[in-house]
C-alpha cells in the first residue's frame, strides 16, 4: 500500500527543486476549480429558474432586468457567468437606462467583456435610444421652443457629439417627419442650409424648427450658431419655408436658467 498523500507533499517540501510540479498538482488536485466554483450563479440556479427556462414559461414580463440583459449576452466568460456579468453591469451603471449612456470604452472595462459583446450592447441600446425617442404622441403638434426640447429630448440621451435635426412642419404646425441632417465630431456638427431646406422640400414642408445639442450641456449659442441660424433664416425666405426657431438642447444641470434648451427666437435673433 502506498504512502499517504500527505507524505508526498510532505516529501516535496524537502526537495522543492525536484518537486514542484508535484506540489502545483496536489493544489489543483486539493482546490476546487474556479469554473464551478459556487460563485457561478447559473450553474447553482435550478434549470426551471433559469432565464431562458422562465422566459419560454412566463413571457419576457417575468424576467427582471438582470435576467433580460443575460438573455441578451447569452453567456459569460470564464469564472463569470452570465447572470454575475449582468447583474454587474447594472450596479455599475445604476440601472437599464443607464447603460444607454455607455460607450464601448466602458462595457470593456468590465472584465468579461470583450469587443464583440460590447458592439452588441451599444447597438441594443442605441435601438433602445430610438424607441424612446419614438414613443411620444403621433404627429404632434410642435409650436415652440419648448415643446421641440420636449420631442428631441430622447433623441440626445448619452451623446458625445453633436448632431442637427430638422423639424419638418404643415401648416398647423403638426410634425410630418423629424430628420436627422447630420452628426458631427465632439465640437462641430452644423448643417448647411441646402442640407436643411432639401429635407423640408421633400417632405412640402411650409415650417421647420431647427435643433442641435451641445454636448457639453451648455446650450448657450456659440459665434458659430450664430452664423448658421442668420443663414437659414435668410435660406427659408428665399425658399418660402418659414423658420420657426433654431434650438440648442443641453441640460439644465449646465443651463443658468435650469431651462436645458435655448432659444434664437425667444432671445429675439429670428
Amino acid at each position: 500500500m502506498g504512502r499517504p498523500f500527505c507524505c508526498h507533499i510532505s516529501a516535496a517540501l524537502r526537495h522543492p527543486a525536484v518537486n514542484v510540479r508535484r506540489l502545483r498538482v496536489a493544489s489543483m488536485i486539493t482546490q476546487p476549480s474556479s469554473a464551478y466554483s459556487s460563485d457561478n450563479r447559473l450553474k447553482t440556479t435550478a434549470v426551471s429558474e433559469r432565464p431562458q427556462e422562465r422566459l419560454e414559461r412566463f413571457g419576457a414580463g417575468a424576467l427582471s432586468d438582470t435576467e433580460l440583459l443575460a438573455m441578451l449576452l447569452r453567456s459569460g466568460t470564464r469564472g463569470h457567468d452570465v447572470l454575475t456579468l449582468s447583474s454587474r453591469l447594472i450596479s455599475e451603471a445604476g440601472s437599464l437606462t443607464g447603460l444607454i449612456k455607455w460607450k464601448e470604452t466602458d462595457f470593456k472595462k468590465l472584465k468579461g467583456i470583450g469587443r464583440v459583446k460590447a458592439l452588441q450592447l451599444i447597438t441594443v441600446m442605441e435601438i433602445a435610444r430610438r424607441v424612446l425617442s419614438q414613443t411620444g404622441q403621433l404627429d404632434p403638434i410642435i409650436n415652440d421652443a419648448e415643446k421641440a426640447a420636449d420631442y428631441l429630448r430622447p433623441f440626445t440621451h448619452g451623446l458625445s457629439v453633436e448632431k442637427f435635426w430638422v423639424l419638418c412642419l404643415n401648416r398647423k404646425n403638426r410634425l410630418m417627419k423629424c430628420v436627422e441632417v447630420t452628426s458631427g465630431t465632439a465640437t462641430s456638427s452644423l448643417a448647411h442650409p441646402r442640407e436643411v431646406f432639401r429635407e423640408a422640400i421633400r417632405e412640402s414642408a411650409t415650417a421647420i424648427i431647427c435643433a442641435h445639442n451641445h454636448p457639453s450641456g451648455d446650450p448657450a449659442p456659440s459665434s458659430a450658431d450664430i452664423k448658421i441660424t442668420r443663414q437659414l433664416r435668410e435660406a427659408g425666405q428665399a425658399v418660402d419655408i418659414t423658420l420657426l426657431d433654431h434650438v440648442i438642447l443641453g441640460n439644465p444641470t449646465a443651463d443658468p436658467l435650469a431651462r436645458g434648451y435655448y432659444s434664437f427666437r425667444e432671445s429675439g435673433l429670428i
